[in-house]
């Protein structure tokens, strides 16, 4: 089967998990723009970042024979940096239209401060602007609250729920989100979030109609093949291969191909790769003869 991890912060991520990702089915993944783990504390910081997540990636992910693309928005945690994140909303416009761009997110709320809610209702209206499908993150801490807030923000702004994909949902939140014709995405941590057993539970009681699996692996204990391991599980469970497909590739790619950008051409026919080709003088080689092809065999270590 082939796969799509629709939440991946690769920038955090070695080139081994690009090659077991690869070799596990995974086609294309989506990077949403990210908190780094500390607070950014100029705007060059998140320009830079902006600029790394639409170039040096993308080309990094090619050479493992996937199609990256990605989010680009101010998350909710720095949003309460007001000064700051004056400065980034002003930078967001500059990113948006790049052509591996598929969503503004990940927005919403954090803390669910008086600041957050200016900065996600203001992307919004960006993604408004701009036709492009919004990724939105829930809460940690009042996760109900906090999600019930962010479709309530959606809905006063006139967002289509179906431009929306709501994440880190769990069993708390996956029956209000669907009802409300939302995408309803889930995040597969190894002990945190949602675990692939739960998962299973998950599809079993709603189906497969609008929900996506993904990993969310960033620099934290994490696993970037969190999708097709949970696959595999729910195959195991009896859990029908459409239905699979449906949630570990199809709605993501639906979901997703709104903003024009992501198409299932873009990998059907295996990236493309030349691995003697640099990106700024730079390769993800240290040693090895550069190949080319569209084998998801690549780097022999």
């Amino acid at each position: 089967m082939k796969f799509i991890d629709p939440h991946v912060h690769m920038t955090s991520r070695t080139t081994d998990d690009y090659e077991a990702m690869s070799k596990a089915g995974i086609v294309a993944l989506i990077e949403p723009a990210f908190w780094l783990g500390q607070p950014r504390t100029e705007v060059g910081s998140f320009k830079d970042y902006y600029s790394s997540i639409v170039g040096w990636e993308p080309f990094r992910s090619s050479q493992f024979g996937i199609k990256h693309y990605c989010t680009i928005g101010l998350n909710s945690k720095e949003a309460n940096n007001v000064p700051l994140a004056e400065k980034v909303m002003e930078l967001l416009p500059l990113y948006a239209l790049k052509d591996n761009v598929v969503a503004i997110g990940e927005i919403g709320y954090d803390d669910q401060t008086e600041a957050e809610d200016r900065f996600f209702r203001a992307q919004i209206e960006l993604a408004k602007e701009v036709g492009l499908p919004i990724m939105i993150h829930t809460p940690h801490r009042d996760k109900k609250k906090g999600t019930l807030k962010s479709m309530d923000v959606l809905e006063e702004h006139g967002m289509d729920p179906k431009m929306v994909v709501i994440d880190h949902n769990n069993e708390e939140t996956a029956k209000e989100v669907l009802d409300r014709g939302y995408w309803a995405a889930f995040t597969i941590y190894p002990r945190t979030k949602m675990g692939s057993e739960r998962m299973v539970e998950v599809v079993k009681t709603y189906g497969s109609e609008r929900i996506i699996v993904d990993s969310s692996a960033d620099w934290g204990v994490s696993d970037p093949l969190a999708v097709p391991k949970t696959a595999k599980l729910m195959l195991e469970n009896g859990i029908s291969k459409e239905d699979v497909h449906l949630t570990t590739y199809k709605n993501a790619l639906t979901a997703y191909s709104q903003s024009g950008n992501m198409k299932e051409s873009d990998w059907d026919s295996g990236v493309s790769y030349d691995q003697s080709v640099l990106y700024g003088g730079n390769s993800v080689l240290r040693g090895q003869d550069p190949k080319k092809g569209s084998s998801s065999d690549i780097i022999e270590n």
